[in-house]
């Protein structure tokens, strides 16, 4: 056998550079977390692991810098970041100095972030060709000032521009870039699509160019090879798209990921093999199976019977090769190309075929018909998907797995949920809808639950919200009575009312706000100042586990009606007050809400009185003077009568400068 391996091949610059410092860096030691997987490559990750390099999803990197451990470094992969997550770990970085970043963007993708940075705005459209999914293209997008759209290939571009792009790109600029590890024949072909239409477009090309010259190199191989393999994990896009080339120019072309899946009837071979593989491939990995296909001779004898013939029934395991709207064509190791279709994927009308499959994706299916004629083998999952389904419905049920669906029904009785290509039924009883309550309200939701019972025999299958929520309510009960703490603030809602108080769920746990503790205000009743469904800002003041109870607080010193009115008043201060009540002995008036003083019978007026209505009623506003305060007794004496004198020895002063006068 003769066995050429592209030369470019494994570790591109970028990936090879960010590779060598994580390693770098976890020998030194510290904390070192990449976010996300560094490389799209599950055996090298897990060669990182256990050097103790971690992977966290956004999720985790927000504890992270919430709370950054000693010497701790965040490496940012090659495909790079959004510019505002970028921004966050800068200021992380900055603020504390325990939280270090190392950033290992790609050049190529550092390239076109200030491409996109600098030449777009309100007035251009920006063009990405790439996966809309990909970390890479997610990173791009942020850095765009304006519109965009992201389109995944040529046959997607056509279709946009007669539909959804048509008056858009009319009125402005547009801008064009790619991803790095586009598929260079594809883009060029939707380049010239463009250019025709759009003369004044601005082309930036931004596909790698060993990315380029690795799928040119690809492609020259395939043409001259009996056999390819490429090699490669299922989650790289590159690897994915040096598969489509070498399978283009190549009928027996095969995708792995290590020497072990190298098909045992092709590694004794006589022919040409080319090897190629994806810019995320470790260089052990295509050395293992270098070595083992050079391994093995009788190669040519069984060449034809690696593509074994295919009949009606037969079950098989094959490689996705392409996605569109309508079928999924599939590499199933014969001469025949395997064809699926939606109907024979799912009864989902709602389902489409690019969410479900990815280039690359092995799958296993049951070929229903046959055509040597058109070298086509029609294929279904769901025998094989409906079997493996209720398998996984059995250990849900023995196991008691949460397990999660969307609601598609509601029938006499309670709901129905589709999961794992299984119909279950969900009683009334067992959902989270009070009873008699509306059921369809739960139509179209997502819903978790757990199997409680299982008819094998009639394959009936009996399932609970109601289940799961009281487990995660419990679980969220668990939690928040190992946090609570007395002074612990909490923003709750108002669950219920009383006479006495109102009760305010603290997300899962209630805890009573007593109404001397609602307000400073004397109220009669709790429903004067708030409703049910209210937020309610609140504190512990007290709890008591064992019996449940939490005695939560509401008003604070800082809303202290007296602390409000003794940070503006004093001794001799004239106010305009409000009579509350009269009463035998003097009058009641309100200073500020919460704070009255009393106006005794003797300082209402400058003469005796009989009683305080004969000269003032409730609801009237009067100027008086400030003449006592008592903090220890929140007492305030206030006096009409001095203000009555201070105006009269006003009057006469003018009268006496006068008289001295003459």
């Amino acid at each position: 056998m003769s066995i050429t391996l592209a030369k470019h091949s494994g570790f591109c610059f970028g990936v090879k550079r960010a590779t060598e410092k994580a390693e770098s860096l976890a020998a030194e030691g510290g904390k070192i977390y990449t976010l996300g997987h560094l490389i799209h490559n599950r055996k090298y990750t897990e060669y990182l692991e256990k050097k103790g390099v971690r992977s966290i999803d956004e999720g985790g990197l927000s504890q992270l810098i919430s709370s950054p451990p000693a010497n701790a470094t965040v490496i940012i992969r090659a495909h790079g970041i959004s510019c505002s997550l970028m921004n966050t770990l800068r200021d992380a970085e900055k603020r504390d100095g325990t939280l270090h970043v190392c950033d290992c963007t790609c050049p190529f993708v550092s390239k076109i972030h200030k491409i996109m940075d600098e030449n777009t705005s309100g007035e251009t459209f920006a063009i990405i060709f790439g996966d809309k999914d990909h970390p890479e293209v997610r990173g791009i997008v942020s850095y765009i000032h304006g519109d965009y759209a992201v389109i995944s290939e040529s046959n997607e571009l056509e279709e946009a521009l007669n539909g959804s792009l048509r008056n858009k790109l009319s009125e402005k600029q547009i801008i064009v870039a790619s991803q790095t590890t586009l598929n260079h024949f594809d883009y060029e072909k939707s380049k010239k699509i463009l250019q025709k239409l759009y003369t004044n477009a601005l082309f930036f090309d931004t596909i790698c160019c060993v990315t380029e010259e690795r799928q040119l190199e690809t492609e020259r191989l395939a043409q001259n090879c009996d056999v390819m393999i490429v090699v490669g994990d299922s989650e790289s896009a590159n690897s994915r798209k040096l598969f489509d080339i070498a399978k283009r120019n190549c009928k027996r072309t095969f995708f792995i990921e290590s020497a072990s899946e190298i098909p045992d009837n092709i590694k004794k071979m006589h022919c040409k093999a080319g090897i190629a593989a994806g810019a995320s491939t470790p260089g052990y990995i295509i050395e293992e199976v270098q070595t083992i296909m050079s391994e093995h001779e009788n190669f040519a004898e069984l060449l034809d019977e690696s593509f074994k013939n295919i009949s009606t029934g037969d079950t098989v395991v094959g490689y996705v090769m392409s996605v569109s709207g309508t079928e999924v064509r599939v590499d199933i190791g014969s001469k025949c190309t395997g064809v699926l279709t939606l109907d024979n994927v799912t009864d989902d009308p709602q389902a489409k075929l690019e969410n479900l499959f990815k280039v690359g994706d092995k799958i296993e299916a049951v070929a229903y018909r046959v055509s040597d004629i058109d070298g086509i083998a029609y294929l279904s999952t769901k025998k094989i998907t409906a079997a493996n389904d209720w398998k996984r419905v059995q250990e849900a049920f023995e196991n008691g797995t949460v397990l999660e669906g969307r609601v598609t029904e509601a029938v006499k009785g309670g709901v129905v949920i589709r999961a794992l290509s299984q119909r279950i039924f969900i009683p009334a009883s067992q959902t989270t809808v009070p009873r008699d309550g509306d059921l369809s309200t739960l139509v179209g939701t997502t819903q978790k639950f757990k199997i409680i019972d299982l008819d094998a025999s009639r394959r009936r299958v009996l399932g609970s919200i109601r289940v799961v929520a009281r487990e995660e309510r419990k679980a969220r009960e668990e939690a928040f009575w190992n946090e609570i703490e007395v002074g612990k603030h909490y923003t709750g809602t108002v669950k219920s009312m009383t006479s006495y108080g109102v009760f305010v769920d603290l997300g899962g746990v209630d805890g009573m706000v007593h109404s001397s503790e609602l307000t400073w205000l004397h109220i009669s009743n709790p429903k004067d100042i708030v409703s049910v469904g209210d937020t309610l800002d609140v504190f512990v003041k007290s709890f008591d586990r064992e019996k449940g109870r939490i005695s939560l607080g509401h008003k604070t010193e800082e809303t202290n009606p007296w602390t409000l009115f003794r940070a503006e008043h004093n001794v001799g201060d004239v106010v305009s007050v409000k009579v509350a009540s009269l009463m035998p002995f003097g009058a009641f008036a309100q200073i500020i809400p919460g704070v009255d003083g009393l106006i005794h019978i003797s300082q209402i007026a400058d003469k005796k009185l009989a009683h305080p209505s004969d000269v003032l009623e409730k609801g009237q506003v009067v100027d008086a003077k400030i003449t006592d305060i008592d903090d220890e007794k929140h007492k305030v004496s206030l006096s009409v009568r001095a203000l009555l004198n201070a105006d009269e020895a006003e009057e006469a002063a003018p009268a006496e400068e006068t008289t001295d006068a003459e």
